[in-house]
C-alpha cells in the first residue's frame, strides 16, 4: 500500500505501508540473536514499540535467553506530530495481530493500548494463576504425605511381621489396584464435578491413613487399606489432569503445568524418601502415618477453598460407573491419533525404569556400596527434572513440538553405551541424559490435549496415569527376570535396544496419525 502526503514540514512525502504478522529485530552482524516487536499506540496516537525476550536462533535451533542476559525492552515514543497529516489506521486487521495470532490488544488509531510483554519465565504466567497455586501446593502436600506414608507403611509392616516379602508387598501392592481404579472407576473423573472428586479422594486417603495409624490395626487391614489408596490414586489423578485444562487452557499453560507437576513427582523422590528416612529416626511409623493423614487433608482444604466448583464434563447418563468407564476407554482407544499418542506416553517409560530397578544390583557389580545405589537411583530423576525445566523455560511452544519426536526417538540410545560396563560416574551421566530426553512430553501433552474430547478428557487422563504406572511396574518386574539370566549391564543395553526400536515404531505411528 502507498500514498501521497505532506509531512509536517509541507514537504511532498510518498508513504509505504507492508504488512506483517510479526516484524523481528535480529541482532549482530550474524544475525544469531533475535527479538520480537510488538507495536501499539498510546492515547495520544504515538507509536510505542517493544521488544520481547530475546532469542538465540541457528537453523532449526529457538532458545530463549535466559533473562540475566536479556529482557524486554521499551522503545521511545515519537513526537505524536510526526504523524500530522497521515492516516490515522496503517496495519491492517491481519496486520494487528501478535506472533501467536490472537489480536493485538490495541491499533495505531489513537485507541488507548495495555500492550504487555511476553513474561521472562514462562512458568511465571502459570503460577500467576490463583487456582493453578492451590493445585500445585496440594499437589506439593498429598506427595509428601503420599510418599512418608509409603516408607513408614513398609517399616511398620516388617516390625510387625518380620517378614521382607510382606513389607515389599506394601510397594507392590500399588500396582494391580492402580490399573484397575484406572479402568473402572474412570468415569468418576468427567461424571462428577471435578473439585467434589479430588477433595473426595484426598478425604478417603486421609481417612485411610488414620485408621493405618491406629494400634490396633492388624496386618490384613494394612495392606487393604493400601489397595484402597492406590485405587483412589489414578482418579485424583486424571480428575486433577484435566481440570488443569480448565484452569489454566488448552495451550502452553496447560503443558507446562502439567511439566510443573512432574517435576515436583520427580523431585518427590529425591527429597521425600530421604526426609521419611530421616522422620523414621525420630518418631515412630504409625506417628509417621499420622503426618500423612495431615497432608492429606490440608490437600483437601486447599483444593475446596482454592479451586472453583465447575459442573461435570458429561451427564451421568442411564448406565453404570463400570460400563461409562469401559466405553469411554474404548472411544478413546478407537480414535487412531490418541491410541498413538497414548502409546507415546506409555513405551518409552516401560524400558526407561530399567536402570532405576536393577541400580543396586549394578552398584554391587561396579563393587561400590550402598551409596553408589542412591546416586543411580537418583540420577535419572535429576535429569528429568533438568530437561524438563530448561525445555520449558526456554523453548518455545512450536520448538517443543518440533523436537518431541526426535527427542523421543533417540531416548533410550545412551543405554546401549551400557554394553561397555561402564563406571559410576559414566553410569550416573547416561541415566541423566536420557531422563532429559522425557522432556519429549511436553509437545506431546499439547496434542494430546487437543486430541481428547472434552467429555472424555477425565478418563483419558485417568487412563494415561494408570497406564503409565502400571506399564513401569511391569517394566521393573521384566528387568529383574532378565537380569536372573543375564548380566545387569547387558540387560540394560539391551532394553535401550529394544526400547529405540519399539519407541520408533511408535513415533512412525504418531506421524502416520496426523
Amino acid at each position: 500500500m502507498a500514498w501521497y502526503d505532506l509531512d509536517s514540514y509541507g514537504r511532498e512525502t510518498v508513504t509505504f505501508v507492508r504488512t506483517f504478522r510479526c516484524v523481528v529485530d535480529y541482532l549482530g552482524t550474524h544475525q544469531h540473536l533475535a527479538s520480537d516487536l510488538h507495536f501499539a499506540a498510546d492515547p495520544t496516537g504515538a507509536l510505542v514499540i517493544r521488544s520481547g525476550e530475546h532469542r538465540f536462533r541457528e537453523g532449526p535451533v529457538d532458545a530463549r535467553v535466559p533473562g540475566l542476559v536479556g529482557g524486554p525492552g521499551l522503545g521511545p515514543t515519537p513526537d505524536p506530530r510526526m504523524w500530522n497529516g497521515a492516516p490515522r489506521s496503517f496495519l491492517s486487521a491481519e496486520a494487528e495481530k501478535d506472533w501467536s495470532g490472537r489480536p493485538s490488544p490495541s491499533t495505531l488509531s489513537g485507541m488507548s493500548t495495555t500492550s504487555t510483554v511476553p513474561p521472562r519465565s514462562p512458568y511465571r504466567a502459570v503460577f500467576a494463576v490463583p487456582e493453578f497455586r492451590a493445585v500445585f501446593a496440594a499437589h506439593v502436600l498429598s506427595l509428601l504425605g503420599i510418599v512418608v506414608g509409603e516408607i513408614a507403611l513398609s517399616v511398620l509392616v516388617y516390625r510387625l511381621t518380620g517378614s521382607p516379602l510382606l513389607s515389599a508387598l506394601t510397594f507392590a501392592l500399588g500396582f494391580l489396584p492402580y490399573v484397575l481404579g484406572g479402568t473402572l472407576l474412570a468415569g468418576i473423573a468427567d461424571r462428577r464435578p471435578a473439585r467434589r472428586v479430588l477433595v473426595t479422594c484426598d478425604l478417603l486417603c486421609a481417612a485411610g491413613a488414620v485408621v493405618m495409624a491406629l494400634p490396633g490395626t492388624p496386618v490384613a487391614a494394612l495392606l487393604a487399606l493400601r489397595c484402597v489408596n492406590a485405587a483412589v490414586a489414578p482418579v485424583f489423578a486424571g480428575a486433577r489432569a484435566a481440570t488443569l485444562g480448565d484452569i489454566l487452557g488448552e495451550g502452553d499453560r496447560f503443558v507446562l503445568g502439567r511439566s510443573l507437576l512432574r517435576v515436583v513427582a520427580q523431585g518427590a523422590q529425591l527429597v521425600g524418601f530421604a526426609a521419611g528416612g530421616v522422620l523414621l529416626t525420630v518418631v515412630a511409623p504409625r506417628t509417621a502415618l499420622v503426618a500423612t493423614a495431615a497432608g492429606f487433608l490440608a490437600s483437601a482444604a486447599l483444593l475446596r477453598l482454592g479451586t472453583r466448583r465447575r459442573p461435570a464434563r458429561s451427564a451421568a447418563g442411564g448406565g453404570g460407573l463400570m460400563a461409562a468407564s469401559l466405553a469411554g476407554i474404548r472411544e478413546l482407544f478407537a480414535d487412531r491419533r490418541i491410541r498413538a499418542l497414548v502409546l507415546l506416553s506409555w513405551i518409552p517409560p516401560f524400558f526407561l525404569v530399567t536402570p532405576e530397578s536393577l541400580a543396586a544390583p549394578y552398584a554391587h557389580d561396579l563393587g561400590a556400596g550402598s551409596t553408589a545405589t542412591g546416586l543411580l537411583l537418583c540420577a535419572m530423576p535429576v535429569g528429568a527434572i533438568t530437561g524438563e525445566v530448561l525445555a520449558g523455560a526456554l523453548l518455545r511452544p512450536r520448538t517443543r513440538e518440533r523436537i518431541a519426536l526426535p527427542l523421543a526417538a533417540v531416548l533410550l540410545l545412551p543405554f546401549l553405551l551400557y554394553a561397555l560396563r561402564p563406571s559410576l560416574g559414566w553410569s550416573l551421566l547416561l541415566a541423566a541424559v536420557a531422563g532429559a530426553g522425557t522432556a519429549y512430553t511436553l509437545g506431546a501433552d499439547q496434542w494430546f490435549i487437543s486430541a481428547v474430547p472434552e467429555e472424555l478428557r477425565g478418563r483419558a487422563m485417568t487412563v494415561l496415569s494408570a497406564g503409565t504406572m502400571t506399564i513401569q511396574g511391569l517394566g521393573m518386574a521384566l528387568a529383574g527376570a532378565a537380569a536372573e539370566f543375564v548380566p545387569v549391564h547387558l540387560v540394560v543395553a539391551g532394553s535401550g535396544l529394544l526400547g529405540t526400536v519399539a519407541v520408533t515404531a511408535v513415533v512412525r505411528e504418531v506421524v502416520r496419525s496426523r
